[in-house]
């Protein structure tokens, strides 16, 4: 039983370890391991267990019962803070944990029956990917950023105080309202600060600790166990899910830049940032996507006629689920909908095409299908409707609207077939970057000649679908469609890795010379990256005539474009030399082919090193400055006011570097702070990202254009400039304001504000007057 143990509990110890180097509390990493325990594995365990038919092990019973558990605290966070129960939310697990107590048929769910132990060498793998990733987290964000900023030049994320922000609204408000603007609906996908409302609220954690060192680490190491699971259960061999935990958490985008900022993320949000702080939602929406996967699959699988397996299953695939898969779709169809909006549409796009498929070729109406289908489009509807209110956020269809810079020629210089050949090569670029994972599946489909199983057409529809959307919708945004689908790209990719590794047959000594070869193919290409892009983007431009870099829209592609040329040619080569070495040497035949996929899939493993590189050498170009004053004052209103308490500040835009310049407009209204650190609601404070704003940026990020009440705004800032007793009053009675807080670098009080108000704070930078 310790010798079972042992890997799960290396990667915990290995990651305590990280976070206390780190200057986190150990009583918050207790209180945070109490949580997880107590308020999401237990309950998530328990219930999971009940609706299964069959146990298998128990690896997959906790992984898929830590998701259960994601999902039941959302209901239990609605209960409670809908009652105003919130001191009593660590009672909570006692809502499943009694009848599973008291009923004896229920009763049985707490022994572990599981029959199938994983081995030592998958459940090392695992164990293995989840420190690797620890240490990526520690080396590009834990060492580097505070948990609080305390110094005037400290530094963090943008968008940081914007969802912890967030977080504390869900403390106090069901559904959630934007906390920079007092009031106003909050139409987004925030299942995720619900989510760490419960933690603070059930473990007693400070969100700003959960935020900034143990939510995404656990987010991120329970991603890892429930895609070697699924994988496990959807490929039917247990191998499959270490090479599937690799390709979601290891394999990035193609690149041949050093240093890689935003400037030159081509196509959209890149995978790797988004393991770290800043996408939350993408953090917290992985698993519960991965899990739905997981329970989607499983039903496929279910026959129409007999409820048994489908014949492609291995003897090693894990029992069926049984009717109980339906409500566990139902649980995570829910809780990803608005957990992430782009990760439920490409869910849904999948299920179409294996629906659509089975329908042409049995010439049947595959009904287990439909009801899929219902399940997960009436999750859509719901958080369509009920969550985001319709809203668009400014997406719209504009085919190619992303990508149609890089070939646009507005002067009309290029020849219809140089055109033709841009067009074509943005495209290629396209897939070379983002999808490297799905390379694997190319020889699956090839092998079956496209009769696939159902299971494998739910997979390859979505990530076609994330792909196709990103080309689609017109936002940076859109990217996060082609994200979500990667997850279905690596489970089906490492499906084609399976039983391409099965046909070559490889001994023990093949199977080392492999795995030593990848790791010295990617470390010379990470290597070579990391010390030659520079001058490799200098020769490859200055051959496509763009020394300037202001005529040809598709110079940043080419770089990555000719060395993916440089290595398909090093590929056609090598096989070349194989073929001769085959007939020389024969156990060379039959596997080339694998050796091929797995340096394929190696190319786009440089990223996650880079990014630790490029990580320790200078802050992320979206880390700005956030002076610990600030912080300090904001604390200090939390300590000294009610939840229900609002604010009123004069701070509106984040300065970044400095003071605007004197008559200088805001052109960046992502202030955020005083909402996030006081978690109080602001009457007016950043707007950026208000869902009324975002719809008038045309698809843009954040919306820096003037704050739609102008009234309200000046109302507002006479507060703080031109106060009498009349404003203030109105802020008091009509607005609820207790507290003035004044940003002195955006503008100093009036001298009047102090006789009209008491000043409660001053800590030269910021003042802090009660309204009595």
């Amino acid at each position: 039983m310790l010798w079972r143990f042992l890997p799960a509990a290396a990667a915990y110890f290995f990651l305590v370890s990280l976070l206390l180097a780190s200057n986190t509390p150990a009583s918050d990493i207790a209180r945070y391991t109490f949580y997880v325990l107590w308020g999401v594995v237990l309950p998530g365990t328990l219930v999971f267990r009940a609706l299964r038919r069959r146990p298998h092990s128990l690896v997959e019973d906790l992984a898929f019962g830590a998701v259960t558990g994601l999902v039941l605290e959302l209901a239990a966070w609605a209960v409670l803070v809908r009652t105003g129960a919130q001191p009593f939310a660590v009672l909570w697990p006692l809502a499943v944990v009694i009848p599973f107590a008291a009923v004896p048929k229920l009763r049985r769910h707490w022994r572990p029956r599981s029959t199938t132990p994983y081995s030592p060498g998958w459940s090392w793998s695992v164990s293995g990917t989840v420190m690797l990733t620890s240490v990526y987290f520690h080396q590009t964000f834990l060492s580097l950023y505070p948990v609080l900023p305390d110094k005037e030049d400290s530094r963090l994320f943008g968008d940081m105080p914007y969802m912890l922000s967030l977080a504390a609204n869900a403390k106090q408000n069901v559904p959630l309202t934007l906390p920079q603007v007092a009031g106003e609906p909050l139409h987004y996908h925030w299942f995720t600060f619900a989510h760490m409302a419960m933690t603070d609220m059930v473990g007693h954690v400070d969100l700003a600790v959960i935020e900034s060192r143990l939510m995404v680490p656990a987010l991120a190491a329970l991603g890892m166990v429930i895609t070697a699971v699924v994988a496990h259960r959807l490929i039917g061999r247990a191998w499959a899910g270490p090479v599937a935990a690799l390709l979601v958490f290891a394999v990035c985008e193609f690149t041949a830049a050093y240093p890689n900022p935003v400037a030159t993320w081509t196509f959209g949000a890149h995978s790797v940032r988004l393991m770290s702080w800043s996408s939350l939602s993408q953090a917290y929406s992985q698993p519960l996507l991965i899990a739905l996967m997981g329970v989607v699959g499983d039903a496929l699988r279910k026959s129409r006629r007999d409820g048994e397996a489908s014949p492609g299953d291995s003897t090693d695939s894990p029992p069926l689920l049984g009717r109980g898969v339906y409500v566990l779709v139902a649980f995570f169809a829910l809780a990803s909908s608005a957990a992430k909006a782009s990760t439920l549409p490409v869910a849904v796009a999948g299920l179409a095409l294996c629906g659509f498929v089975l329908l042409i070729t049995t010439r049947r109406i595959p009904w287990h299908v439909v009801g899929l289908g219902a399940i997960l489009g009436g999750a859509q509807l719901f958080a369509t409707a009920a969550i985001f209110n319709f809203e668009s956020y400014g997406l719209e269809i504009i085919p190619f609207a992303n990508v149609q810079s890089y070939w646009a020629d507005p002067e009309q210089l290029r020849s219809p077939a140089f055109q033709a050949v841009v067009i074509v090569g943005t495209l290629v670029a396209f897939l070379l970057n983002h999808q490297l994972k799905l390379l694997g599946a190319i020889p699956l489909i090839s092998k079956r000649r496209f009769r696939l199983e159902p299971v494998q057409w739910f997979l390859l529809g979505a990530s076609v679908a994330g792909a196709c959307a990103y080309l689609t919708i017109k936002s940076y945004n859109a990217s996060y469609f082609t994200l979500a689908a990667l997850n279905f790209g690596a489970i089906l990719s490492a499906w084609g890795f399976c039983e391409t590794f099965e046909r070559a047959a490889l001994g023990v000594r093949g199977r080392v010379a492999l795995s030593c070869g990848a790791i010295a193919y990617s470390a010379a290409l990470t290597f070579g990256i990391y010390r030659c892009s520079d001058r490799w983007s200098a020769y490859v431009t200055r051959l496509a005539g763009d020394e300037q870099g202001t005529a040809t829209t598709y110079s940043l592609l080419l770089p990555a474009l000719v060395l993916a040329a440089a290595l398909v040619l090093a590929a056609l080569g090598g096989a070349a030399l194989w073929r001769l070495g085959a007939r020389v040497w024969p156990p060379l035949r039959g596997r080339g082919a694998v050796v091929l996929l797995t340096a394929a899939l190696a190319t786009g493993t440089p990223g996650l090193f880079h990014d630790v590189l490029q990580s320790r050498e200078s802050l992320w170009s979206y880390s700005w400055v956030m002076p610990g004053s600030q912080v300090e004052a904001a604390r200090w209103i939390r300590a000294h006011s009610e939840p229900s308490d609002v604010l009123s500040t004069n701070s509106h835009c984040w300065q970044l570097e400095g003071p605007l310049p004197a008559g200088e407009p805001c052109d960046n209204t992502r202030s955020q702070w005083l909402s996030a650190y006081s978690e109080r609601s602001v009457l007016i404070e950043g707007w950026a990202y208000a869902p009324r704003g975002i719809a008038l940026s045309g698809g843009s990020v954040a919306y820096n254009g003037p704050f739609w009440d102008q009234e309200l705004f000046r109302l507002n800032e006479d507060a703080v400039y031109r106060p009498t007793a009349a404003i203030l009053g109105r802020l008091r009675d009509q607005h609820h304001v207790r507290y003035v807080v004044v940003h002195r670098p955006s503008g100093s009080e009036s001298p009047l504000l102090a006789d009209l108000a008491t000043k409660v704070y001053d800590n030269g930078r910021m003042a802090v007057y009660e309204l009595s």
